[in-house]
């Protein structure tokens, strides 16, 4: 009988060691990086501001930032920046390539809880450009 155990206990041994082959393959990830290059502005373009109210934000962090960049890496956006304190949106724009219509579309794109409002072309903005 105990020969038996010490033949079943060899074997199950071999066993172990033939089945455990480290035949793991790397796992390989792709990560897509935002390129950081900077837009090219068009010299001879026709600049706009536009001053308008963003509702529905709840965050400084998440909604105002989110939008923020979402306007920024538009075409034809020199400057864009939203206020979340002040529910407001300043963005100088080329008036050949962006319309208030294209912001507003861009804005409520990011969610459908974002409303715009009181979209105005100014001469200067508002609130100190930072």
């Amino acid at each position: 009988m105990n020969r038996i155990k010490h033949i079943v206990s060899i074997m199950l041994l071999i066993l172990v060691v033939v089945s455990c082959k480290n035949d793991a393959k790397p796992e390989i990830k792709t990560l897509h990086t935002e390129s950081k290059t900077k837009k090219e502005l068009d010299p001879n373009a026709t600049y706009a501001k536009a001053e308008f109210t963003i509702e529905g934000m709840t965050c400084a962090v998440g909604c105002a930032a989110t939008i923020q960049k979402k306007i920024s890496n538009m075409d034809g956006v020199k400057y864009a920046k939203v206020d979340f304190d002040n529910k407001l949106a300043l963005v100088e724009y080329d008036e050949a390539t962006v319309t208030p219509n294209a912001l507003e579309q861009t804005v409520t794109k990011v969610a459908n809880i974002y409303k715009v409002s009181n979209m105005k072309t100014v001469n200067a903005f508002s609130i100190k450009k930072n």
